[in-house]
């Protein structure tokens, strides 16, 4: 057997073309094109490199993108000052834009109206505790996270199906390897939230997410399997490490026909890997920009509401 390689520029391209019709629909109501503002803190890099693609696909669907670079001393106040701006409908925060633990202060200071990420805790505290829409009558959807949410979506394309038409993922383990705020925590929240048994591996070790059926969400349990018993019972295995030092998934560690996702920086999959998995992803990057793109016109909706 040999894996379906997903290309994640296909599917971006057709969320795209619904993103399209919602920014003409928007330019005529703001009488502008919809604005976002990137902070970035790096000139080159993986975060410059994100923030060029990231500039193209938008102006492909009418958005504009301006990217400042930013030192760290200014951050603070170019968020402060886009927050207040009227003509700014979104912020992206390009990272690293300090060290570990001021990003997720950063996070923190953007208004959560202009948050294309999804990652303010106000759009957390409702994707944790399972609420999927902002107000009680169900009628404005909350924000999830883009790269998350890209994830999700290119493993719904790849046919991660679960049993139960009520809990959508009933019947399916997944394995995530890093358990990040900006990938691997909020990931196992959605799959789990839709009914997956969801084994988070990290430095810190194993926990796992057990799946919201029978309760309102999901919960999480410390013990875990390891790597070993984590990987082989996977129906899904998402990889998200951003280490060159990480030792790489092998194919005689997963199922065979798994779905394998590869979200990290420096791949996390050795080539064998292909020789057993059902589909390989290897990147997810274009549809993460075209979930925040979406994720700006569902935020500048509700504002002009």
């Amino acid at each position: 057997m040999s894996a379906e390689i997903l290309d994640p520029s296909p599917v971006a391209a057709a969320y795209r073309e619904q993103v399209r019709g919602d920014v003409a629909r928007l330019t005529a109501d703001l009488g502008r094109r919809p604005r976002i503002l990137g902070i970035l803190g790096q000139s080159d890099g993986p975060a410059a490199t994100y923030a060029r693609y990231a500039r193209k696909g938008c102006e492909a669907v009418g958005i504009e993108l301006d990217v400042h670079p930013t030192p760290a001393d200014r951050v603070e106040a170019e968020i402060a000052e886009a927050n207040i701006d009227p003509d700014v409908d979104g912020v992206f925060l390009y990272y690293p834009l300090m060290d570990r633990a001021s990003d997720r202060w950063l996070r923190e200071l953007v208004d959560p109206r202009k948050d294309v990420e999804g990652l303010h805790s106000f759009w957390s505290r409702l994707l944790y505790e399972n609420h999927r829409f902002v107000d009680d009558a169900g009628t404005t959807r909350a924000i999830l996270p883009c790269t998350p949410l890209a994830i999700l979506k290119l493993l719904q394309h790849a046919g991660m199906r679960g049993t139960d038409a009520a809990a959508p993922l009933a019947g399916v383990t997944a394995c995530i390897v890093n358990r990040s705020d900006l990938v691997g925590r909020p990931l196992a929240a959605m799959l789990a939230n839709d009914g997956a048994v969801v084994h988070s591996l990290d430095v810190d070790g194993a926990v796992t997410f057990e799946p919201a059926i029978g309760r309102r969400a999901h919960d999480i349990r410390e013990s875990g399997p390891d790597r070993t018993e984590a990987l082989a019972g996977a129906d899904v295995v998402i990889s998200a490490v951003p280490s060159r030092s990480f030792e790489l998934i092998r194919g005689d560690e997963i199922r065979p026909g798994a779905i394998c996702v590869d979200v990290a920086e420096y791949t996390n999959f050795d080539e064998s890997v292909k020789e057993v998995a059902s589909v390989f992803v290897p990147r997810v990057g274009p549809l993460t920009i075209a979930m925040a793109m979406r994720n700006l016109t569902r935020l500048a909706a509700m504002r002009t509401r």
